[in-house]
């Protein structure tokens, strides 16, 4: 019985379950779009290209590995764990030979791929380039449409869409940055592939030797493509490849898992994939629900008179709470179905949104599997059974005798539990925000940061009521300065501090949200230029607007007249044990001239090719100081155990971990410098440093003033990043804010009628209006602000040391100019609608 009546409660009181239906539906899209990201990042398949044509590819191993065992009970547990390393390991090239030994294998091509940047002016988007020996070129495989093949050392072969765009023909000049000095050479030859264009990269084809050289990876090779003997299934192939190469270290890979060994960016993406997935779905799941129970316990709220009269005619309280539950999941079913439905094409548009930004590459499929619109339901579901339990019980126990009472007036006090567990979660928030103070990564204290901005939401969303009186006490005497239509607004704001808390939770939501999520790159990257500012001595900087500054090209700086030193800086990732850590090479001679990264303790004296600097950060989390070796793996896995020389307290601006240039740039894809720091004499200028590497292209000379200008510009690219991955969050906390007020205002259409029959005028209703307005955003400002300024400054003092957020006053004054147009206008065009009916047709109304 009670369903049949929640059914025809939903489809008589359409209008009234609206807001319920929409936030519930936003909240099913964005929980689809969030787990089509988190799939795609488990399951999407990568392409290959350039292994197109080679069933079967041998890689090294891409992965540092730890083996750990634990005796628990007189057993010993093995665990085995594996992370990515940041640059390419490299085969030994004797493993071709070892390879080629194997039964079943007719061709075994060695391959050799390395960053080949032409340097010339082309229209369109520039891909990422790789150079390769011509006899790989049977791998894709590629084939000469133009000219012939690359003889000697001075020839190259480009692909037909590199030709086309940069106008190259056969016999036309071009010239080359690899790993070392540019270089000139002849086109020999157009080549294409027999799959069309590559869509990630260019190929550019050299002559063997050539090839060998640019590589600079002496007796290495970076796969092996195997074609299978014709009758040979490329699995079984692969497994007899994999028994031959036991106990080598090298990887053997088919089909789907060729595409990872080709794009080594394809396991990262996959991370960050898997970790904006979830934290985009975790915290939109939590934000979800906050904003579904506020609206469905308005939604409720509005019906207090006929639930209130069900109670009186001998309905049980178990028959209204079963009647509200179904009515919920009567909401959330449809609610969920067509949200799930939306989130795909909105999972479509974030997917290439990361891609157009670079987060994620291009040939990363996305899925779009049937999980994430199960959930995106079942989610839906659960909010809604979530807003039925909390908000039904108040109604459930109204006693039949004080029914009418109930339903004319709003409760004085909210429930105890309600204030019980609202200030559970604000000790939890509170809780939150000491341990964001302590963490001192970022992967560690961004899902926390977030977290606790929700949790702390979820307080004020419960202790709105308590919340909304005060702030009403406080804001009584400028309220009355509007008038009438102010005394009024105080009234209501006093009378019905529940419905003006449903709506001040929204607003609090979203300015706190937005802040934190607009202000937390400001305040790690101005606390990081802060510190390479502070620790720049060097007045002058080499800047590669190409792929890198060359060895050639520092060492003619360093004999420039005037200089006095120049430090190249090459940047890699490194792993000890399996943490992840930002590292730089640097050239150790007149280093103390050019950099100072704050030594704490030990000495940069002697700084060479065994040495190793780190941040207070990693001597910390490894138990290191002067003196102790660490071990680690560098860019490309290989191990080496170095001497720690000095302690440094600008981690945030340099790295956690500081090498010898030579020994990383060994290690690397690109070891060419991403900049050189000039220490000059008084009077030494741009000019003359200038014109001592107008030879080398791509390399301009930037004061230390402009080179900070554009660190800056790079964490503006982050920010907006980090905007794109919470932006759906944000969008969603928007409309909640409009719905939650539109359905506050909408429902008041008897309590007009009523005020205009006893005598107020159109426009003292508006203006009351518009006065309740200014005060709730003024709460939900007051409100939100604080939630935000408090998670960003344990975030700061966390990361950075110092309680010092980075707040853009244009910016924080946009987010309350935004709020503040969402708030009236929500409030104001519903009031409009709602006075355009004659108040003695409401007033007379069933």
């Amino acid at each position: 019985m009670m369903l049949r009546y929640a059914l025809q409660t939903v489809r008589d009181r359409k209008a009234g379950f609206l807001g319920a239906f929409v936030a519930l539906l936003c909240a099913a899209a964005l929980v689809t779009a969030c787990g089509t990201l988190l799939e795609t990042g488990l399951r999407g398949k990568i392409a290959t290209e350039r292994y197109a044509a080679a069933p079967v590819v041998v890689s090294a191993d891409q992965n540092v590995h730890q083996t750990t065992v634990k005796e628990k009970k007189g057993k010993a547990k093995t665990k085995h764990k594996a992370k990515p390393v940041a640059e390419r390991a490299w085969l030994p090239a004797s493993t071709v030979d070892a390879v080629r030994s194997v039964p079943g294998v007719e061709r075994a091509v060695p391959e050799l791929s390395f960053q080949a940047v032409p340097l010339v002016k082309a229209p369109g988007g520039a891909k990422p380039s790789y150079g390769h020996a011509w006899t790989s070129a049977a791998l894709t495989p590629f084939t000469l449409t133009e000219g012939r093949a690359p003889q000697g050392g001075g020839e190259v072969v480009v692909d037909r869409e590199l030709a086309a765009r940069a106008g190259l023909k056969p016999g036309a000049p071009l010239t080359v940055q690899a790993t070392g000095e540019p270089k000139t050479y002849t086109v020999s030859g157009i080549a294409r592939s027999a799959r069309g264009d590559l869509a990630r990269q260019n190929a550019l084809f050299f002559g063997d030797a050539e090839a060998q050289r640019l590589a600079a990876r002496d007796g290495q090779v970076t796969a092996i493509g195997v074609l299978p003997a014709p009758g040979t299934d490329p699995g079984e192939l692969a497994g007899r490849i994999e028994h031959a190469l036991r106990g080598t270290g090298a990887q053997v890979t088919a089909g789907d898992a060729r595409g990872p060994v080709e794009f080594l960016d394809a396991a990262g993406a996959r991370i960050k994939l898997v970790s904006m997935g979830g934290a985009m779905g975790g915290t939109s799941l939590l934000v979800a629900i906050l904003v579904v129970v506020g609206t469905f316990s308005l939604s409720v709220q509005q019906r207090y008179r006929e639930l209130a009269l069900l109670r009186a005619i001998a309905a049980t309280p178990k028959q209204l709470r079963r009647m509200i539950g179904r009515e919920a999941l009567v909401v959330g079913l449809a609610a969920g179905a067509a949200g799930a439905l939306a989130g795909l094409p909105l999972a479509a548009w974030l997917h290439g949104r990361f891609v157009e930004s670079g987060v994620v590459p291009a040939n990363l499929e996305r899925t779009a599997g049937i999980f994430p619109m199960f959930a995106a339901v079942g989610a839906s579901l659960l909010g809604a059974w979530a807003a039925a339990r909390i908000t039904g019980p108040r109604i459930a126990r109204i006693r039949p005798a004080e029914a009418l009472a109930e339903a004319a007036l709003e409760r004085g006090r909210p429930a105890w539990i309600r204030i019980a567990i609202g200030v559970l979660l604000l000790a939890g928030g509170v809780v939150l925000v000491a341990v964001l103070s302590v963490l001192r990564t970022e992967p560690a204290s961004t899902p926390v940061t977030f977290l606790a901005v929700v949790v702390l939401a979820g307080a004020v969303s419960l202790l709105g009521p308590l919340l909304v009186r005060g702030a009403t006490a406080l804001l009584a005497g400028p309220l009355r300065l509007a008038g009438a239509g102010g005394h009024l607004a105080t009234a209501n704001l006093r009378g019905n501090a529940t419905r003006m808390a449903s709506a001040v939770t929204p607003l609090a939501l979203l300015i706190g949200m937005t802040c934190t999520v607009l202000f937390i790159t400001p305040t790690l990257g101005n606390a990081a230029r802060a510190q390479a500012r502070d620790g720049v001595r060097a007045g002058w900087v080499l800047a590669a607007q190409g792929p890198g500054v060359t060895g050639a090209a520092a060492e003619r700086i360093r004999r420039t007249p005037g200089v006095t030193a120049a430090t190249e800086i090459v940047h890699t990732s490194v792993r000890v044990g399996l943490t992840k850590y930002g590292a730089q090479g640097v050239t150790p001679a007149g280093l103390a001239r050019t950099w100072d990264p704050g030594v704490t303790s030990g000495s940069l004296d002697g700084f060479g090719e065994k040495s190793v600097a780190v941040s207070e950060l990693a001597a910390d989390q490894l138990g290191l100081k002067p003196g102790s070796p660490l071990k680690l793996a560098l860019g490309d896995g290989t191990p080496v155990t170095l001497t720690v020389s000095a302690v440094y307290a600008r981690g945030l601006g340099f790295g956690d971990l500081t090498l010898p240039h030579d020994l990383v740039a060994a290690h690397v894809d690109n070891p060419l410098a991403s900049s050189v720091l000039v220490a000059a004499e008084p009077g030494t200028g741009r000019e003359q440093l200038a014109a001592a590497v107008r030879e080398f292209p791509g390399v301009a000379v930037l004061s230390a003033h402009d080179a900070d200008e554009v660190r800056a510009e790079r964490q503006q690219a982050g920010a907006e990043i980090n905007l794109l991955a919470m932006g759906l969050v944000l969008a969603f906390t928007a409309i909640a804010v409009v719905n939650t007020l539109a359905m506050s205002t909408a429902e008041r259409l008897r309590e007009f009628a009523m005020l205009r029959l006893a005598g107020a005028k159109r426009r003292q209703v508006l203006r009351m209006l518009r006065a309740e307005a200014v005060a709730v955003l003024l709460i939900g400002a007051v409100l939100g602000s604080g939630i935000s300024l408090a998670v960003l400054t344990a975030f700061s003092v966390g990361m950075t040391g110092a309680a010092a957020p980075a707040v853009l006053p244009v910016v924080y004054v946009g987010v309350l100019g935004v709020a503040g147009l969402l708030a009236l206008a929500a409030t104001a065009l519903p009031g409009r609608v709602a006075l355009r009916v004659p108040p003695v047709e409401v007033a007379t109304s069933r």
